[in-house]
């Protein structure tokens, strides 16, 4: 049963596209489980560049079947846009399937998201006001709205009516804001149902027969194990479980079915909105990752926060998902510097900590306690081996793998596909 998880091992925008993509014409099924379109993916294929935010990365793939797991929350209208798009220049989207149990984000949760977030001001957490948090509420308050409502027009109406009882009391006494009326909801979204019912599928049986046939199925995630709501940084983390046990209850597999876990790694480490950032920088060196690098969100458009490499997250993400190995990316981006801090462990009033502190309070506090690494200067984006590597570039992958925990087993030197080392097949 050859199942992979692949997840981001930092805060999200760690590469997980150009992995999912470079391992999508081995695998059978990509499957997103979890978020929604709150989580882009970059994806270059030769001389084209592809946004995706939604949709999984397989979808580029043409031998296989990419799938939108029960985990996700899904926008309708996005969902229709990206297929549109690349419909448009001639990528094939129909072997794409869609869980009935998929949650949808209607239209008073984007207004809620927006309005919620405004009120909060400088408490605010930093979302992408696209309607994911109220929706996966919903979800749990039991008020959700899910894919397959979209085909019993007498339950949808129901359960829009039970969800905005309580919204429109707070849009209007809190917020000030008009209240949404039933009607417009349903009309909207029953609107879609008819373009969507080609892709709805039972993917739960789908998935499990495709493992008992020995299909390879490939389990992405979005976000990134600090965003993960149980063991991110909370409260500013996303509202779905980006970890490994994500893929499990997100696409309705069991855990026993799953044979590896693979972390991605960008080189340094980035993050998008508010939040604790121990190796943080706020210099010419992070100016220079964030433009060298093309730090700015798929999704959102805002320019990532940038630092050095940090290890305690690394292992933190390595025991916490399960990690059997690492995908590391960007390496190329670090070319050029004499010599590369890499955060080791924390200070924390005054004491050492070398594994992430449970307490929020405590890693706010936290201090990176960096060792220098001898930086590289020449070209490494036409590496094809390791042993392609400068010396102390191959000496920079061999200390991270050593205070990450896992084995390295791919290296990203640059955007495209073909820009990859590979060290040890993932399959």
């Amino acid at each position: 049963m050859p199942a992979l998880v692949l997840l981001g091992a930092q805060w999200g925008d760690e590469g997980k596209g150009k992995a999912t993509d470079l391992l999508g014409g081995s695998v059978d099924y990509v499957v997103r489980y979890q978020g929604g379109n709150n989580a882009g993916h970059t994806v270059v294929v030769g001389d084209q560049k592809y946004a995706l935010h939604l949709l999984p990365s397989g979808i580029l793939s043409p031998g296989c079947t990419p799938v939108i797991g029960n985990g996700v929350v899904v926008d309708p209208s996005v969902l229709l846009s990206e297929l549109s798009g690349l419909n448009e220049r001639g990528v094939d989207t129909s072997k794409l399937l869609i869980s009935g149990n998929a949650h949808i984000i209607t239209p008073y949760n984007v207004t809620v998201d927006k309005v919620t977030e405004r009120f909060l001001g400088k408490r605010k957490i930093g979302t992408t006001g696209r309607g994911i948090g109220p929706t996966y509420a919903d979800k749990i308050n039991r008020v959700g709205i899910r894919v397959q409502d979209l085909y019993d027009e007498s339950i949808l109406t129901q359960k829009v009516e039970a969800a905005l009882d309580v919204k429109n009391q707070i849009l209007t006494k809190l917020y000030n804001r008009r209240a949404i009326a039933v009607s417009q909801v349903v009309e909207e979204l029953l609107g879609y149902a008819e373009q969507i019912k080609p892709y709805v599928a039972d993917t739960v049986l789908v998935l499990n027969q495709a493992l008992e046939d020995d299909k390879v199925v490939l389990f992405e995630g979005g976000q990134g194990t600090l965003l993960d709501i149980d063991h991110g940084t909370y409260p500013f983390v996303t509202s779905s479980n980006p970890t490994a046990g994500g893929a499990c209850t997100g696409a309705g597999v069991g855990p026993t079915k799953i044979s590896r876990v693979i972390g991605i790694l960008k080189a340094y480490t980035t993050r998008v909105g508010a939040g604790p950032f121990p190796t943080e920088l706020f210099d010419e060196d992070g100016e220079a990752l964030r433009r060298i690098g093309g730090e700015r969100g798929v999704t959102t458009g805002r320019d990532r926060r940038c630092g050095w490499f940090d290890a305690v997250i690394a292992r933190y993400a390595t025991r916490v998902n399960g990690l059997t190995d690492f995908f590391l990316t960007k390496l190329d981006v670090l070319t050029g510097w004499e010599q590369i801090p890499v955060c080791v462990a924390y200070e924390i009033d005054g004491k050492r900590v070398e594994e992430l502190p449970y307490s929020q309070t405590d890693f706010h506090h936290a201090k990176p306690v960096y060792e220098m690494l001898p930086g590289w200067s020449e070209d490494i984006s036409k590496a094809k081996s390791f042993s392609d590597l400068p010396k102390n570039a191959q000496n920079y992958v061999k200390a991270l793998e050593e205070m990450s925990g896992a084995p390295i087993s791919a290296i990203g030197v640059g955007p495209g596909r073909d820009e990859t080392i590979e060290i040890n097949s993932f399959l």
